[in-house]
């Protein structure tokens, strides 16, 4: 508080140290980087600028990590159901390995001999079928029921038209070999006769 009473004494008793002391500091503003009117719009106006170049980086920069995100999101859901599919479906190869040992199974069981000697063996075979049978059910396969069905691509496999009194056009005459689903899937096609 004192130095700025000495000072403003000084300023009323010389005028003259006044005007020398503004000037000095106009002096001084302008060395030390102050602006003028002009060079403040000037500024002003470059800022101006920049300031909307970097919004435009910016948005640039949020689009791009939004698209990230997004596709971030679709990497995860495409992942989750790819490990869902795999584990329903785990076994299909090994089932799809085992039909045609269930197919000579069942060949094996329509063709036994009638007789005192092969009842045993006949007894025996039936049982390690339904055994198998059993377990490849538990895994969810299933056979087709096709006799008897409308003709469906998705499901069976044509290998032969025949003439038919019996049965309208496109109907399932008759199954030359099982088909079979898993779970919801066609594992593998029947083959079957086709009425034309």
């Amino acid at each position: 508080m004192k130095e700025e009473e000495i000072q403003e004494m000084n300023e009323q008793k010389d005028p003259s140290i006044n005007e020398n002391q503004a000037a000095d500091e106009a002096e001084a503003a302008e060395g030390t980087g102050t602006f003028t009117a002009e060079e403040a719009g000037e500024a002003a106006s470059d800022s101006g600028e920049e300031f909307g170049r970097l919004q435009e980086l910016a948005n640039e920069h949020q689009a791009r990590a939004l698209r990230v995100q997004a596709d971030f999101d679709n990497f995860r859901r495409r992942t989750q159901k790819e490990k869902e599919e795999l584990a329903q479906y785990a076994t299909s190869k090994l089932v799809t390995e085992l039909l045609p040992v269930l197919d000579n199974f069942e060949r094996a069981l329509a063709t036994t001999p009638a007789g005192p000697d092969s009842e045993a063996f006949t007894k025996g075979i039936n049982m390690i079928f339904r055994q198998l049978d059993g377990v490849l059910k538990s895994e969810g396969l299933t056979a087709m029921e096709t006799v008897g069905q409308p003709f469906n691509p998705e499901y069976h496999q044509a290998i032969m038209q025949v003439e038919s009194e019996e049965h309208e056009e496109g109907i399932v005459t008759e199954e030359v070999q099982k088909g079979y689903l898993l779970k919801d899937k066609v594992l593998r096609p029947a083959m079957v006769k086709v009425s034309m």
